[in-house]
């Protein structure tokens, strides 16, 4: 005597194929009206302002200049690298140049400044002796932390508000 080995599916049965189906497209209208909800915002610590990363290629004398530069649009963190010029001395002197040293500067900066920013550096590449440069930024897809984007961001009242008061 073989006995049949009960099984359950997961699978629904054949005959109520279409309130499965209607049941299936509610499950996704619910989560998706669930998501909607959570994406709008409705606190204080809800990310509202987009950050970039800023690029900026100039004279290594120039180097402290276009930080200040930088720095006067709320921009909380920057990175000076320094570089090196790959062009050989005939092209430079053929172009008129003689410097090949080089500062990176990396700048985290919002993304509602960047116009502002990148006019303001172009107007100094343009009218400072010996200030020429580029400029460009990236977009920032991610941040881990609170506090570390209300810094980035230069967001005093998030930074404030994950201190929980302590000073």
């Amino acid at each position: 005597m073989s006995a049949k080995k009960q099984t359950s599916s997961i699978l629904p049965p054949k005959n109520n194929s279409k309130t499965t189906v209607k049941k299936v497209i509610k499950v996704k209208e619910n989560i998706k009206s669930k998501v909607r909800t959570k994406a709008q915002p409705n606190n204080k610590n809800t990310v509202s302002a987009k950050l970039k990363l800023l690029i900026t290629i100039v004279a290594r004398n120039k180097a402290e200049f276009y930080l200040d530069l930088i720095q006067s649009f709320d921009v909380n963190m920057q990175c000076v690298l320094i570089g090196q010029g790959t062009a050989d001395k005939s092209t430079l002197g053929l172009l008129g140049l003689t410097d090949t040293d080089k500062a990176v500067i990396l700048s985290v900066i919002q993304d509602k400044k960047i116009p502002d920013a990148l006019s303001t550096l172009d107007n100094r590449f343009n009218s400072i002796k010996g200030g020429k440069g580029v400029a460009w930024t990236i977009p920032l897809t991610s941040v881990i932390g609170v506090l570390i984007y209300g810094f980035l961001s230069n967001n005093r009242e998030t930074v404030k508000e994950g201190d929980n008061g302590k000073q």
